[in-house]
């Protein structure tokens, strides 16, 4: 059982890393765009590194910006070559359908040493086949599934049934958190893994009976202590 946080902010991995309670990091090219990362290879490259060695042995997931496929299997060669803890974020298909992404995942994974988190999955089946490419992380986006109308929990359970009965590699990774419940729902439903953007973990953490609770005992002690 992990969490990861899902975000490209050094402080505020700092942060919960110093809680002792995230195992990792996940990352996308819109997350690190509406963080204000600028533009350029070299920019990510500086950030992935920085966020890397914070990170020490702890996983970081940075994702190709392309979907020629010559030009993802560049950039997946360079991006792990940052750091040893970097695993290269791939989508299970083109934005048209394209298939050829799953050739590439199996090239990297089997022949290169390159460690893919294939993500953009919406159910079981996906995850399933990624996984039979020999993906490290299969990514299901559990928010947009039940958005369409689906249950996440069930996929997910599909899912981890199937990876264990065929003994694959894979671990699964649920993202796309929508409430704080998400996240142990998900983790109780067989994922291995939960990436959430760090409000969802404060949310976690801060509940208003423990506020009041804490601030009886502190008002009460004061009259100990007097």
């Amino acid at each position: 059982m992990s969490i990861f946080l899902d975000t490209g902010k050094f402080d505020e991995i700092k942060k919960f890393l110093s809680y002792g309670i995230i195992d990792g990091v996940t990352t996308n090219p819109s997350i690190l765009v509406s963080e204000g990362l600028k533009p350029g290879i070299k920019n990510l490259e500086k950030q992935s590194k920085k966020v890397a060695k914070l990170l020490k042995k702890l996983p970081l997931s940075i994702e190709v910006t392309s979907n020629n496929y010559d030009e993802m299997f560049a950039q997946s060669l360079k991006f792990s070559r940052w750091s040893k803890n970097i695993n290269v974020k791939i989508t299970i298909h083109g934005p048209n359908g394209e298939l050829e992404n799953l050739k590439l995942i199996h090239e990297l994974e089997n022949k290169r040493n390159v460690r893919v988190n294939v993500t953009a999955m919406m159910s079981a089946q996906q995850c399933f086949l990624a996984a039979k490419a020999g993906a490290t992380y299969v990514s299901i986006f559990g928010g947009r599934v039940n958005n369409m109308g689906y249950d996440s929990n069930k996929e997910i359970n599909i899912l981890r049934n199937l990876l264990d009965k065929f003994n694959l590699k894979s671990k699964i990774i649920v993202g796309s958190t929508r409430e704080v419940i998400n996240i142990t729902q998900w983790l109780n439903s067989g994922a291995h893994i939960v990436t959430c953007h760090p409000k969802f973990l404060e949310g976690m953490l801060i509940h208003p009976y423990t506020k009041e609770t804490v601030q009886m005992f502190l008002k009460d002690g004061n009259k100990i202590i007097k």
